[in-house]
């Protein structure tokens, strides 16, 4: 038996003059262009549970037009798709279906929408795959299979998560490879689609564990760029410190995404500079308080932060540590002056890098199900404008196209030749500068 684990990559704006913006300032999509390309965690791990006696391929699908050959060449196929390209990923599944193979659909698309997905697969996996992954195999294998496997009501232990199978995937595609330390998130924020609509529960995998496949990673890539790929890495600081100081000794440099009370420790920050932390991105949101009253919804706690803002900034960076500050643009009672206040935040700030988004309504998201509520989403079920760059909503303090010019505008100039290199230039002189005060003064009569 053969089992193809096929990603679809490649997600990309479809707003005409945001994609020729990206073209002449590729800081505005690196970001997203970095994520797109990353190789499907989950599916590597799925494969990582399959027995050994299944021969197992992974495949990653940016236009399904350019195809020629996968359909009809497994037993059966796992897909995983982003929202903006789920309807490609439809297409996919009933081109293998059409040639009798048996396809499987989750993710986080399929946890939201699993009527619309279960019309294109023979079977769903609804929550965290690997619950239900091995009775599914052992189903397939005896011809059982159930259209649907639901591990919402399971929460799945790390300790017992798998080296995901790093070593089906060309060393030379990727600048970066994901490593999972944690999944989910306590907080709740209305717009997010993370591994929180998967599971609620926050759990950290066990630091041998996360070694463990930092390890195998460097058995097959001798220098590798580490992503993290939890939603908030450092909530629990005791585990964050043992994983930092395990981290230390691999001699890899990482990148995370986190929440700001990461500038509260300075023990951490060192532990984190240390153990070769590259940067941190950290969910600003807005510069304006008004605008996060609520967007976390269980303690309001994003607003309660914004008052610490400048100071953890820079006790992040003074660390040696460089910052990316995402904003989300057209937040509710963000009006045109929104992006004017981001520019000047950004300025004094003096953040190394940024990443701006337009706020995105996903399916299975608070934002989403209040924003259908008020008939305020374009088109409900028009997944493919899913991408965090084009408008798929209507904002409550500007038109659509005032959001969309808005946002250009500001891409324009935080993405600016000029601008960029500004604020990496004040980075290192400021290490520079820090360096020079920390080497001891050479003393009077020894040497000149």
């Amino acid at each position: 038996m053969k089992i193809g684990f096929i990603a679809m990559s490649g997600v990309r704006a479809h707003n005409e003059e945001l994609t020729k913006l990206g073209l002449t300032l590729p800081g505005f999509v690196d970001r997203n262009r970095i994520v797109a390309s990353l190789p499907s965690l989950g599916l590597l791990t799925l494969a990582g549970l399959t027995p050994e006696a299944i021969e197992v391929e992974y495949t990653e699908v940016e236009d399904i037009e350019k195809l020629d050959g996968l359909p009809g060449s497994y037993d059966a196929v796992a897909i995983s798709s982003f929202s903006a390209q789920i309807h490609e990923a439809y297409e996919l599944a009933d081109r293998f279906r059409a040639e009798g193979t048996k396809v499987f659909l989750g993710g986080l698309h399929v946890t939201a929408m699993p009527k619309e997905a279960l019309a294109h697969a023979d079977s769903i996996v609804i929550g965290e795959g690997e619950p239900v992954w091995p009775e599914a195999i052992r189903d397939l294998r005896a011809d059982r299979l159930q259209s649907v496997y639901d591990a919402r009501n399971v929460v799945f232990d790390l300790a017992a998560s798998p080296i995901p199978r790093y070593e089906l995937l060309d060393p030379d595609r990727y600048n970066r490879l994901t490593v999972q330390t944690s999944r989910g998130c306590p907080f709740d924020c209305e717009f997010c689609a993370a591994s929180i609509r998967l599971c609620p529960t926050y759990r950290v995998k066990p630091v041998e564990r996360v070694i463990n496949e930092i390890q195998r990673i460097k058995e097959l890539w001798p220098k590798p760029f580490i992503e993290f790929a939890d939603d908030n890495t450092f909530v629990n600081k005791p585990h964050s410190k043992r994983l930092m100081r395990a981290l230390a000794k691999e001699g890899v440099r990482w990148f995370t995404e986190t929440d700001i009370s990461v500038a509260e420790d300075d023990d951490l920050l060192s532990l984190m500079r240390d153990s070769g932390c590259a940067q941190v991105l950290i969910g600003l949101e807005s510069p304006d308080r008004d605008r996060l009253h609520g967007l976390e919804r269980k303690s309001d706690w994003k607003s309660k932060q914004f008052d610490k803002y400048l100071q953890a900034i820079d006790r992040i960076q003074g660390h040696g540590i460089t910052v990316n500050g995402c904003f989300v643009l057209g937040l509710d009672g963000s009006g045109k002056e929104s992006f004017a206040e981001v520019l000047d935040f950004v300025v004094r700030s003096q953040l190394y890098e940024v990443q701006i988004t337009v706020q995105t309504a996903f399916p299975g998201t608070p934002l989403y199900e209040r924003l259908l509520a008020s008939d305020r989403l374009i088109e409900p079920e028009a997944w493919k404008f899913c991408t965090l760059f084009d408008v798929n909503f209507v904002p409550d303090a500007m038109t659509v196209t005032e959001l969309e010019q808005g946002f250009r505008w500001l891409a324009e100039r935080i993405y600016s030749e000029e601008m960029t290199q500004q604020r990496r230039r004040r980075f290192r002189e400021r290490m520079k500068a820090k360096a020079a005060m920390a080497r001891p003064e050479r003393k009077a009569g020894y040497g000149h």
